[in-house]
């Protein structure tokens, strides 16, 4: 019976360091190792008086949390006066420990550590003390000399999770530890009430960051297949593709772009070609050309002199009228150079009637469209103006 209680306790704490179906992040070897320091009290479960009977223990506890529920442990206590001897610490006990967060087995794991949380403790170690004449004969299996003997471990930690990080954590440990070794009752290992000690502690205890997350604690992260991976990654490459090609698209634009504005700096730069002034003279009519920059109906202060050589012919002989015919270079659609083509003829009219006072009556301006008159296209952004001398 014994004995199946200590396979039993054993198989416990090998259970307890199975591993949870729980995807999270930083459960990597060397992620969510923590390091405490214990403090507290040890007394006999019987035959003691429970307050005059305490000693003090206190020891170091090294953890590595495997999964947000299970994690292993190992912990090295030492206990003072426990029997006269002449050593300051008269026992020690180091104990493998298997660790359940009922909190987080029951409750869930919520990928942040709670404030407060319950853990239940169970493992073997190894005991060792050095007496003359036990504080207890049973709990210590009273024989004369140094003493070596399994132990059993249960208990629970009441953890509180503090800091901002949740990087440190304050328990209070009750457990009970059983001396294994029934040696002046039985010559076999077994569990006995009276071979056993109550250990209150008190503890902190610090966790080291992880590597993969950067966190004090495991984070919740979600669990792809190998079909879901191939087809986000099938998405991103669709994706980067269409990046690809709108860069391409993009690139092309920006070089029309670049050209465009280099024609148009070359527009913009180009000194406004003045044709010479061509009066023809013929029996029955003179002709004066008065000339446009590109897009303009506006007549250049270079080309006034060319309409007053019209107004002063129209003064001198007032029987005389003229015919002013406007047109454009070729650039731009048909209904856009038609308006500019009479824009320009109605320009020198106005000009001859404002400024020169000749009666309007005596002035035609028509539109004519796109010209041909010159082997320049842009040369026929001109007026015509085309004087009946009538003499």
């Amino acid at each position: 019976m014994k004995k199946s209680l200590t396979l039993l306790a054993l198989s416990a704490a090998c259970a307890l360091t199975a591993p949870a179906q729980v995807t999270v992040q930083g459960a990597g070897f060397f992620d969510n190792w923590s390091i405490g320091l214990l403090g507290g009290g040890l007394v006999p479960t019987t035959h003691s008086d429970f307050i005059k009977d305490t000693r003090a223990t206190y020891g170091l506890e090294l953890t590595k949390q495997l999964t947000p529920v299970i994690g292993v442990a190992v912990q090295g206590m030492a206990t003072n006066n426990v029997s006269p001897s002449r050593t300051i610490i008269d026992a020690t006990n180091v104990t493998l420990l298997g660790k359940a967060n009922l909190s987080n087995l029951f409750c869930g794991y919520q990928g942040v550590p709670r404030l407060f949380e319950v853990e239940a403790v169970a493992g073997v170690g190894w005991g060792h003390h050095y007496f003359n004449e036990a504080l207890n004969d049973d709990y210590f299996a009273h024989v004369d000399g140094d003493k070596n003997y399994l132990t059993s471990k249960f208990g629970l930690n009441f953890n509180f999770n503090v800091g901002q990080r949740k990087a440190w954590t304050l328990a209070v440990r009750p457990a009970i530890v059983y001396n294994m070794d029934n040696t002046g009752h039985t010559p076999d290992l077994g569990y006995n009430v009276n071979n056993s000690a109550i250990e209150l502690t008190a503890g902190v205890t610090y966790h080291f960051k992880n590597h993969n997350n950067g966190a004090h604690y495991m984070t919740k992260v979600r669990a792809y297949d190998q079909a879901e991976v191939d087809g986000l990654n099938a998405k991103v490459n669709d994706l980067r593709a269409q990046v690809n090609d709108k860069n391409a698209e993009l690139a092309k634009q920006s070089a029309q772009i670049r050209d465009l504005q280099e024609q148009l700096n070359d527009c913009r730069n180009q000194k406004p070609r003045v044709e010479t002034v061509t009066l023809t003279h013929n029996t029955n009519s003179l002709e004066q050309t008065v000339t446009f920059r590109q897009g303009k109906s506006v007549i250049d202060a270079s080309q006034l002199p060319n309409v007053e050589r019209v107004a002063t012919f129209l003064k001198n002989h007032p029987s005389a009228t003229v015919s002013i015919k406007g047109y454009a270079s070729p650039e731009g659609s048909a209904e856009i150079n038609a308006r500019i083509a009479l824009a320009r003829a109605e320009a020198v009219k106005t000009v001859l009637v404002n400024k020169y006072r000749i009666s309007a009556s005596r002035i035609t301006a028509e539109g004519q469209g796109v010209g041909n008159m010159f082997s320049e296209p842009d040369w026929n952004r001109v007026s015509i103006c085309t004087i009946d001398a009538q003499d």
